[in-house]
C-alpha cells in the first residue's frame, strides 16, 4: 500500500503535524540504524576483555541499554516505513480502501496502548529520578537515562501512530473521492 497518501484534502494543521512528526522520526530512525554498530563494538570489547584482560563489568548492561535505545527509538521510523511485521494472510488480498479502513480502526487501539505506555514511562522515570534508582548488578548504573530514552521512544511512537491515523483517513478520503 502507498505509504504517502495525498493529504491535500486535509486541514493544514494536520498536514503540518504529519510532516513534522515524520521528519523527526525519520531523522532519529536513520541515526539509530547505526546504533547496532555501537552495540557490536561494546560486545566485541566484552569478548576481547574477557579473553585477554580482566572482564569488564559494564559491557553487558551497556549493550542492553544500546539495544533498548535502538529498537525503541527506531520503532517510529519502522512504523513510518510500514516495515512492522503484520499477519498478511488476509491483509495482502484486500483493496487499498479496505486496508485503510482496517488500519484506521486498529491504530486507535495502538494509540490507546501507547498512551498507557507513555503514562507508565513517565511514572517509572519520575520514580527513578526521585530515588536515584540503580541497576541491581555489580556495576550498578543509574537507570534514569534509559528510562528517559524509553519514555521518549514511546512518545515518538504515539505521535507516529497518530500521524498514521491521519494518513489512513486521507487514504479513505482519496478512495471515496475516486468513486
Amino acid at each position: 500500500m502507498d505509504r504517502t497518501p495525498n493529504m491535500d484534502g486535509m486541514p493544514g494543521s494536520i498536514r503540518a503535524y504529519v510532516r513534522v512528526v515524520e521528519a523527526i522520526n525519520y531523522r532519529i530512525g536513520r541515526f539509530m540504524m547505526y546504533g547496532i554498530f555501537a552495540m557490536f563494538a561494546v560486545l566485541l570489547w566484552s569478548s576481547i576483555s574477557k579473553t585477554f584482560f580482566l572482564p569488564s563489568l559494564w559491557t553487558l548492561e551497556v549493550a542492553q541499554f544500546i539495544m533498548v535505545a535502538y529498537y525503541i527509538l527506531g520503532g517510529p521510523y519502522s512504523m513510518q516505513l510500514g516495515a512492522h511485521v503484520r499477519m498478511d494472510l488476509f491483509y495482502g488480498g484486500w483493496s487499498p480502501k479496505t486496508k485503510a479502513w482496517i488500519d484506521a480502526f486498529t491504530v486507535v487501539f495502538l494509540i490507546f496502548y501507547l498512551g498507557v505506555l507513555v503514562y507508565g514511562a513517565i511514572d517509572s522515570t519520575t520514580y527513578s529520578f526521585k530515588y536515584n534508582e540503580r541497576s541491581p548488578t555489580a556495576w550498578r548504573p543509574v537507570l534514569w537515562p534509559i528510562k528517559v530514552i524509553t519514555g521518549v521512544g514511546f512518545f515518538l511512537m504515539l505521535l507516529q501512530a497518530i500521524a498514521e491515523f491521519f494518513k489512513d483517513i486521507a487514504r479513505i478520503r482519496e478512495h471515496r473521492e475516486a468513486l
